[in-house]
């Protein structure tokens, strides 16, 4: 029987994606949309209130193409407070404007497949921590897809021996140290969660980099033999600036 990989686990993870409703977008008078998307600003700021206290981050991007207009990606202690973050954006006037596409809901993991021997509680290493309940990066561009292992009769990644998969694991971590510096990765566990096993979210102010990495980890064996992915969200920082002018419309 092959054993299991133990997992270290951090902030709970929720990716949400949204698509705009122009034609009812359009419908609202100036006043009111400028009123709604005051609101929504603020509910985003008073979020971001869980930054400074060190209890959770988030982002907002705007993403290409039109599997949605929005990528909102929120970070918290509790499960049931992604939840509550969810309903109050649903509750706000600019909701009925935004067409849900997509959602992903995960927990920030680090697996021990490169972990070293210690006696230490990794929970105290602050490296570790900073991994755990990390500060998200303010770059210009983000891209989010969910991927599972493979498991059919000629490849089969659960029933590799854990030396076997700490070896694969080994030379697939290898590619990414080449994107230090280039690339912030963050890796989301979602066994039981939701429809894909990870989430992988990636950072970068170069989206050129975003091809090169996974084209390259394609050659590698862990994922030609073993990858499954699901779709790709390319998204540029949505900033107070770009939220304006992304929901500004023609003046008559």
């Amino acid at each position: 029987m092959s054993h299991a990989a133990e997992t270290l686990d951090g902030w709970y993870s929720l990716h949400l994606f949204y698509a705009i409703d122009w034609a009812s977008w359009r419908l609202v008078p100036e006043v009111e949309r400028t009123q709604m998307l005051a609101e929504f600003e603020a509910l985003l700021t008073e979020l971001k209130g869980a930054k400074d206290e060190g209890k959770g981050d988030h982002v907002a991007y705007n993403v290409a193409g039109q599997k949605a207009d929005i990528l909102l990606w929120f970070l918290r202690p509790e499960m049931k407070e992604l939840t509550a973050i969810e309903t109050a954006i649903n509750k706000l006037p600019i909701a009925d404007h935004f067409i849900p596409t997509y959602s992903y809901v995960s927990v920030v993991e680090l697996s021990n497949y490169l972990a070293g021997q210690s006696d230490e509680d990794p929970y105290e290493n602050p490296h570790v921590r900073a991994r755990l309940y990390p500060q998200l990066p303010e770059t210009d561009y983000i891209c989010f897809y969910p991927m599972n292992k493979r498991r059919n009769e000629t490849y089969n990644w659960y029933m590799l021996s854990m030396e076997e998969r700490k070896k694969l694991m080994y030379d697939h971590g290898m590619i990414g140290r080449k994107y230090a510096g280039k690339i912030k990765q963050f890796i989301t566990g979602s066994v039981g969660f939701d429809d894909f096993e990870w989430g992988v979210t990636l950072f970068s102010d170069d989206v050129l980099q975003f091809k090169k990495i996974v084209y390259e980890m394609r050659f590698d064996e862990t994922t030609a033999r073993y990858g499954e992915f699901g779709s790709f969200f390319i998204g540029n920082k949505l900033d107070s600036d770009t939220l304006h002018t992304m929901m500004a419309l023609p003046t008559k």
